[in-house]
């Protein structure tokens, strides 16, 4: 046997044993759901905020400019995505929301975004943009509708 055919188990240092694995595995469908919980609690946090001023006081922008869109899709979508409720596309509107706000707002600033403060806006980015590809979890209205559906 040469060492172009030889077959050398590869195993890494840092790979959990069978068992843990498992359980690992068996739980990441719910740690999605949380995950989405806590990011659609954060982003309706932002939106109530700017339409509200609460719990931040932050000026209400005027109706139909820029500001009032991105509070309406904030509080809107933090809502949907918090209760897993259309969630693919909530979580795809917010993602294209996040992108045009970190490029509107925060490159202009800087190129490095721990200089220019969008780290959270391409934080937010790409989370949305995974939920809108991986769903809502087993812990959702769209896994409930689905389950009554079939």
């Amino acid at each position: 046997m040469d060492q172009a055919t030889a077959k050398v188990p590869i195993f890494s240092a840092v790979e959990a044993p069978a068992g843990l694995a498992r359980m690992l595995a068996r739980l990441a469908p719910y740690v999605l759901s949380i995950l989405r919980i806590m990011v659609g609690l954060l982003f309706l946090e932002h939106g109530m905020s700017r339409l509200f001023g609460f719990p931040s006081p932050l000026p209400t922008p005027p109706m139909l400019t820029l500001y009032w869109f991105a509070g309406c899709i904030e509080f809107t979508g933090g809502i949907l995505v918090t209760l897993g409720l259309l969630t693919r596309p909530a979580a795809f509107l917010m993602s294209g929301e996040m992108a045009i706000a970190y490029f509107h707002s925060h490159a202009p600033r800087g190129f490095f975004p721990i200089l220019n403060g969008g780290d959270g806006a391409i934080l937010y980015c790409f989370i949305f943009f995974y939920l809108a590809f991986a769903g809502a979890g087993p812990l959702s209205l769209d896994a409930l509708w689905r389950r009554n559906r079939d």
